[in-house]
């Protein structure tokens, strides 16, 4: 068995979610992961920001709008009244639950229970739509098996038994259909996986049963060794490291969250990639299997400041970096790319919200220095410290640009350069240029 997830592009209309359900008719008895409706989960974010400001008339407006968007869809995906008056039930419910929210208190809680509205409402139609089409198909809510612990991480051993009850007590199906992103933390809340949503509801479904496969469906035929927006003739990858895709899509490769495959990794489970405006190309292919002596993919990461920390306090002295890092821990803010020499550290952040305490926090060890709108220039593939000459490479074709750091042997699969902003473009096809042409 597999696990296919479809994100919000793949069922987005009324002709895509057709697509899909011949796609999932054709691959066998399989579980399906829905995302919610392109364009949904950030309307209802919308609401609920109208919801916080205490705003009812805006919330209905949104709300209004968003549900003859649904109403459309449920005309030109049904065509007997049987299922089409069943779809708009199930819809009208969904939009009622969203309108009792009219209460003076607002809360996160509150707005994780509209935010996990767009899954159950794109499941509830093409649920209806495949029993038009007289498929044998049993939808698995995921309140019933997907927990969180109290330390916000996947319960793997609540959702395995839950999981294993469900498909035990409909062993004759021929589809099964459940929701991406959302779940039920340990206190019995709504609340939903954050990183990677619905990629990691597949991930750990595919770890519970073991699969043969986990499909990530989305319209972009898997990843490409460049960025296709700034760089032609960018063609895709076809096999990486479980390593090596968690590089790509941490520096800026967003067809796949870095966290969301790790328990597919964990239990050995390939992770394929597919496109479904093109069912027929190959993909990527993501597993367990390095390929030796070779650069695979270029991504690139922006929005990035550097800080650069220089103290004669560090010269031969010992805890200096234990007490920088303590410093972006307290403030919550991760690093990226970290050097050293004797008297200096440089690191990266790409998140400024808490920049100016982190400064005058760092200015307490030496003199502070920063530069902003940076951006990492992130190679990725069989790049051990043994291989001779691809580091050579990758330098060598960014030798005009000048480069603020550069991150080498913190990873076997990796090596992360550091330019201005206007760079950016060129050194992409500048690596394109030396590593792939």
């Amino acid at each position: 068995m597999k696990v296919l997830k479809f994100g919000g592009t793949s069922v987005g209309t009324a002709e895509r979610m057709k697509n899909v359900t011949e796609l999932v008719r054709s691959r066998g008895k399989n579980i399906i992961v829905l995302s919610a409706m392109s364009g949904t989960t950030n309307t209802l974010v919308e609401i609920s920001d109208y919801l916080y400001k205490k705003n009812l008339t805006g919330a209905k407006e949104t709300i209004n709008l968003l549900e003859n968007k649904y109403k459309q869809t449920i005309d030109e995906l049904f065509s007997s009244e049987e299922y089409k008056t069943e779809a708009k039930k199930a819809i009208a419910e969904r939009f009622d639950f969203i309108r009792s929210f009219n209460k003076p208190v607002f809360t996160l809680f509150e707005e994780k229970e509209i935010l996990a509205q767009g899954e159950l409402m794109s499941t509830a139609l093409l649920y209806n739509y495949m029993l038009e089409q007289n498929m044998n198909v049993v939808l698995l809510p995921a309140f019933e098996f997907m927990r969180t612990d109290k330390n916000a991480e996947p319960d793997t051993h609540y959702i395995k038994e839950k999981l294993g009850t469900l498909l035990k007590n409909h062993p004759d199906a021929d589809f099964y259909l459940t929701q991406g992103y959302i779940c039920r933390n340990a206190y019995g809340e709504i609340d939903n996986l954050q990183r990677g949503g619905s990629d990691y509801t597949a991930s750990l479904i595919g770890a519970a049963v073991k699969a043969e496969e986990i499909e990530i469906w989305t319209d972009i035929d898997g990843m490409h060794n460049n960025d296709p927006r700034f760089v032609e003739g960018t063609k895709p990858v076809s096999e990486l490291h479980f390593e090596e895709a968690a590089e790509l899509a941490y520096f800026g490769a967003k067809i796949l969250h870095p966290t969301c495959v790790l328990p597919a990794k964990l239990n050995n489970i390939p992770v394929r990639l597919l496109n479904t405006m093109q069912p027929d190309a190959a993909g990527t292919l993501i597993y367990n299997t390095k390929s030796t002596n070779k650069i695979k993919a270029v991504a690139a990461k922006d929005n990035i400041t550097a800080i650069k920390i220089k103290s004669s306090r560090m010269l031969l002295a010992y805890g200096f970096l234990r007490k920088v890092f303590e410093i972006f821990e307290t403030h919550r803010t991760s690093i990226d790319m970290i050097v050293t020499s004797e008297v200096g550290v440089s690191v990266t952040v790409d998140n400024e919200r808490n920049l100016p305490a982190i400064l005058e926090d760092l200015k307490k060890f030496g003199t502070v220095t920063i530069d902003k709108d940076m951006v990492i220039i992130c190679v990725v593939g069989d790049l051990e410290w043994q291989n001779r000459g691809f580091e050579a490479e990758v330098v060598n074709a960014l030798k005009d640009i000048p480069i603020r750091m550069i991150s080498y042997g913190g990873s076997n699969y990796n090596i992360s350069l550091l330019v201005r902003k206007q760079d950016k473009i060129k050194a992409l096809n500048l690596l394109s240029e030396r590593i792939f042409d």
